[in-house]
Order: structure tokens, then sequence, then C-alpha cells
């Protein structure tokens, strides 16, 4: 496979993403060309893209977006395999989700997959999320979620939680694709990704764990969430890619934990931060389970180890010193 990833040439959507980055790097440690898209490659936030290992000579930056075609067409010309990974994540509610949120994910992932086609490639995985898997009120409250659990939309609308809605229509799309021209389409769900950043500007993600370590007035909701490292993702994104046998939707996700544990271990690592001093309780029953992923081959390091790095990765950062807003302009995964 080393020998064959030298020839191999891999196009990864919003490469300047928290996970698209990794994903990036992982690609070039491994021989492979890559194409990155990204909305303008002169842009200081996709910097640190260009100084990774090998990408001097096996990185291609494409200035694009999800919304244009023909760029897309440009950038998988060529190429092998893509990997989608380019989406907006939100912070907050969303003004106008439509525009900022429904037609980047749809017609975007529309737009990669006919782009796909035209050029030939042999293999796409289009990365999703469990919020396409977990908004289900019809899936037994005792039954561990898996790939057959699909998010009701109706429900979603209900609650207005255009995301979900979002990355539902757009994942169930792309499978349907893969049955009716044959294209090799796999999807894999994380659920809320932590660890170490590379890029320089902040997300959803990057944010949700920093914002712990900063004392609120506010209770905290003590609800179940499932975590990944964004490590550990972006190897099952590549292991996804690299199996002949993957097939289908993969949920990836480690660990479930209530946020009151989550803070009571990060209190025990780090002792001298300010910490939200109370939790309300809330309804979750959330169980996820990636086994059909770890039947593939796929492995996760420690929780206690991505909260580690993730922590010291903030601190290297300057982020726990400086007032990072709570809410921030919408940021690709």
């Amino acid at each position: 496979m080393e020998e064959m990833s030298k020839r191999e040439r891999i196009c990864v959507t919003g490469a300047g993403g928290y996970v698209a980055s990794w994903v990036v790097k992982f690609l070039l440690s491994k021989g492979y060309k890559v194409h990155g898209t990204v909305r303008d490659p002169s842009d200081q936030k996709n910097a640190h893209l260009k100084e990774l290992e090998n990408a001097q000579e096996s990185l291609h930056l494409f200035a694009t977006d999800l919304l244009n075609y023909e760029g897309l067409c440009a950038a998988i010309t060529g190429c092998t395999g893509v990997l989608h990974v380019a989406s907006p994540v939100p912070v907050g509610k969303v003004q106008n989700p439509e525009a900022k949120l429904m037609e980047p994910a749809i017609t975007g992932t529309r737009n990669v997959l006919n782009a796909c086609l035209k050029a030939n490639v042999k293999k796409v995985v289009v990365v999703s999320s469990i919020g396409a898997v977990m908004v289900n009120p019809n899936w037994p409250k005792d039954q561990v979620m898996d790939e057959r659990c699909w998010t009701d939309t109706e429900r979603c609308k209900s609650i207005e939680h255009w995301y979900c809605i979002a990355k539902t229509i757009a994942e169930s799309e792309a499978l349907d694709f893969a049955k009716r021209t044959k294209l090799n389409i796999l999807t894999v769900c994380p659920s809320l990704v932590i660890g170490p950043m590379l890029q320089s500007t902040w997300n959803s993600s990057s944010l949700y764990l920093l914002n712990f370590l900063k004392e609120s007035s506010e209770p905290a909701d003590n609800g179940v969430r499932a975590f990944v490292d964004v490590r550990d993702l972006a190897e099952a994104i590549l292991l996804a890619y690299k199996k002949p046998k993957a097939e289908g939707r993969y949920i990836c996700s480690s660990y479930e934990i209530h946020t009151q544990d989550l803070v009571q271990m990060l209190k025990r690592f780090y002792p001298d931060y300010s910490y939200p001093k109370s939790f309300k309780e809330a309804e979750s029953h959330l169980k996820l389970s990636s086994e059909k992923l770890q039947n593939l081959g796929w492995k996760y390091r420690s929780f206690e180890e991505t909260i580690v790095d993730t922590v010291k990765n903030y601190e290297e950062k300057g982020a726990l010193c400086k007032n990072i807003p709570a809410s921030i302009q919408l940021g690709p995964k």
C-alpha cells in the first residue's frame, strides 16, 4: 500500500479545517499526493498546511468552495479518491440556515459527487455526523444506536435542528447516489470531535471543551456527550478509504460521558482552572456503537490522552489566557 500511495492522488475538501487538516497531514506522511480545496490558498488561516511534512512537493491547494462545481471538478480531476470532509458546523442558533447550512451541506455534497463521477474517481468517503444518527425518537431507548439508526428530519424541523437535517439529507443522498451510479461511496459519522488543532482559527469543536475550562455563571447541561479524538477520526477516514471490504456507513465514536463527569476529569488533571459551578440535569440516553468500524481494524486512544493533549494544545496556543468568544463564525470541520 505504501508503494501504491506514492502514485496515488487524493482530494480532500475543506483542507484547512479542523478534521481535514489532520487528514491531509496523515496522507502526506504516508506518501500520497494531495489536492486540497480551500476558499483562498493565500489566506493565513491555511498557512499551516504548507508547513506540513512533504507539503512542498506533494500538496496542491485549489481555490474553490462546495458551491463551485467547476472549481471542484478542477480539484478532483486526476484523483483516485476523494475524502469529502468540508461542511459548515454551527455555533449556537444559525440565522438563515438554508443558505448557511443546508445549501453547502446538501448541494455541496451533490456537487462533489457529480465531480467525482465525471472524473471517474474510484472511491469516495463522505464525512457525515452522528447528527444524522441520533435524533430518532422511535429508536428503543435501551438499544445501542448503530448504523441502522437514522435521524428523523421531521422531528429535527420541529426543534429547528438544521445541522442534523442538513447532515442527514446529505448523507442519505450520498448513499442513494452510490446505488444509482455504482460510484463507490462510504460515509463516516463522527461524534463530537476534540483533540489538538493544527489550524490557527477556532471552530465549534475546538470551543466545546475550552468553554469548560472557563468559569461560567450559567449552569452547564449535564447531558451525555459522545466524543472522538480528531486524530482517531482522521485515521478512521483513511481506513475506510483504504480497506477494499469497507461499505456503507460507519459510526465513529470512542466515549460517552456526562458533562459533570467530564468536568471532574478536567479538574483532576488541571485543578487551577475555573469550571462551571453548577449543572442542570438533562434527559439523555445516548449510546453509540462503533463496532462496525472496529471490525474494519479501527483503534482509538484513551479519553485521558485526548483530554491531556487537547488542553496542552490550548495552552500552547494561549487560548486559556485569552478571551476567546463564546460564539464565532461558522467554521469548517
